[in-house]
């Protein structure tokens, strides 16, 4: 059983950062049911394949009646806690707002998941992931010297600056609200993950180690000893040889002038070496490269797509990967020493479990029925 074992939380369906949420606190053994759009309940493949889906039941519920609203409530009260994803507002309109759900359960943890936090002129723009990193600073930082501003994917703002947030401040609320016996709301902003995800830069540009200008500094590509490079097949191997010790290994290993690349850190000497590397990195291909190179302390790694990762020898060590309904996919992470994630299961059908989770919940069978005849619920 996962740390979170005996926990229920409530996850209003949305995209992106809330199912990451929902995703990474399901498979630490929290019990989330997902509570979709009633149009959403159909039998659908690529539903099926939504590994940010998976660990959860799925109820569908039509939360533009009074009686779908009321029966969230009723979860609600039954539950540890609650998290949405929509504009401010939109749950205080559908009668699902923290003040609505805190009177049916004061221990309620709600959790609020946005692009640019509950209150701020920007508050009921739209945005996605590339302009919440945008506005944050984070992105100004990303790519080559001398070219644009390059989006790494939606990691950033969507998944690390936002699930993952909203996932810490979910826990970190459900153990105050063990203590104190009382729910609070939690607002996670992508916009302040993403800001907080920066602190260790905001540090370099404050002692003068870090330049506006990006691809010329060292955890940016600009410098030669951190950066990826092409070899002789096509393929890429990334290079992290910061301290003078991996450093000098990687001018051994590499064969390269000792005298040439003495100047590890002068600025100035970076894009001469770096072609000059771009030039070794291509006399082999990337499994010579990794032969040469791999498990030393060059810090050293192949460039692998998604298959490759899974099947690399650590991965497969580790049993980093599974494939659960042919869908390949990681294995829950972090590890415990005593706790044990249980068996990953795929992503349910929209719906496919609306009777099942509300007969748990203290609804009667007569209830159920009604509210299936009524289509307040999903019968799949």
């Amino acid at each position: 059983m996962g740390p979170l074992s005996g926990f229920k939380i409530i996850e209003l369906a949305g995209i992106g950062p809330g199912p990451f949420c929902g995703m990474m606190l399901a498979d630490m053994g929290a019990e989330v049911i997902r509570v979709e759009r009633l149009t959403n309940a159909v039998h659908s493949a690529a539903a099926a394949k939504d590994v940010l889906a998976r660990n959860r039941r799925s109820i569908a519920v039509d939360l533009k009646s009074p009686a779908g609203v009321e029966t969230v409530l009723r979860l609600v009260e039954g539950a540890d806690a609650l998290f949405e994803g929509f504009r401010p507002g939109v749950t205080e309109r559908l009668g699902l707002g923290p003040e609505h759900c805190l009177a049916r359960n004061e221990c309620l943890v709600y959790g609020r998941m946005t692009g640019w936090g509950q209150e701020g002129p920007m508050a009921q723009a739209a945005g996605h992931d590339i302009n919440y990193i945008g506005l944050a600073g984070a992105l100004h930082a990303m790519g080559r010297a001398g070219e644009k501003p390059v989006p790494p994917l939606n990691l950033v703002g969507d998944f690390g600056g936002g699930g993952m947030l909203l996932a810490f401040g979910l826990v970190c609320a459900l153990l105050e609200a063990s203590k104190s016996k009382k729910g609070q709301v939690v607002d996670a902003a992508m916009i302040d993950g993403t800001s907080a995800l920066m602190a260790m830069f905001y540090s370099m540009s404050a002692s003068g180690t870090f330049s506006l200008e990006r691809g010329t500094n060292l955890l940016d590509g600009g410098a030669h000893f951190y950066d990826t490079y092409r070899t002789k097949d096509g393929e890429h191997v990334s290079i992290g040889s910061i301290e003078p010790q991996f450093y000098a290994l990687l001018i051994e290993k590499a064969g390269l002038d000792a005298g040439k690349f003495a100047p590890q850190m002068d600025q100035s000497q970076w894009p001469a070496l770096k072609a000059e590397l771009t030039k070794v990195f291509l006399t082999k291909t990337r499994a010579e490269w990794c032969e040469l190179m791999e498990g030393t302390d060059v810090c050293f790694a192949p460039v692998l797509n998604l298959k490759e990762a899974a099947e690399h020898p650590h991965s497969l060590a580790r049993n980093s990967y599974l494939t659960v309904d042919g869908v390949l996919q990681h294995s829950p992470a972090p590890r415990f020493s005593r706790s044990k994630a249980g068996e990953v299961k795929g992503a349910r059908i929209p719906g496919e479990d609306s009777g099942a989770v509300l007969k748990e919940f203290g609804f009667s069978d007569a209830e159920i029925g009604q509210l299936e005849g009524d289509r307040i619920i999903a019968k799949v």
